[in-house]
């Protein structure tokens, strides 16, 4: 099953409606882990080493930094931007459905956007 990071600004609302949902979906958040105020990169960084897709809704510096580690050989298994316009059924609902349907290292080197319609 695939593990994903819940970036630091990511809603709340969504990882706990994500875990009501499946009790044993495999999310920490950034806070969780004592990164909190950390930099993109080391967020990257540990995201990689823990082979977790980042959440995140941070579309003007995350997909940089992700996208610097693709070019540099640089593990990176995936990221998800998420419009906070979307609603918030929506992303959970796609979020459990990429988890679900999706292969180990799928999204490895990729940065998507959500909602996938």
């Amino acid at each position: 099953m695939l593990q994903f990071l819940a970036d630091e600004n990511f809603n709340n609302d969504i990882v706990r409606g994500i875990l009501r949902r499946n009790p044993e979906f495999d999310i920490v958040r950034v806070q969780d882990i004592r990164l909190s105020g950390a930099d993109d990169p080391t967020v990257l960084e540990w995201a990689a080493q823990e082979n977790r897709i980042l959440l995140t809704h941070d579309v003007r510096t995350i997909t940089r930094y992700a996208y610097e580690r693709v070019v540099s050989d640089q593990k990176m298994p995936g990221v998800f931007e998420i419009s906070r316009s979307t609603p918030i059924s929506t992303v959970i609902e796609d979020i459990l459905l990429i988890a679900e349907c999706s292969l180990e290292n799928e999204w490895e080197g990729q940065v998507r956007y959500l909602p996938l319609r």
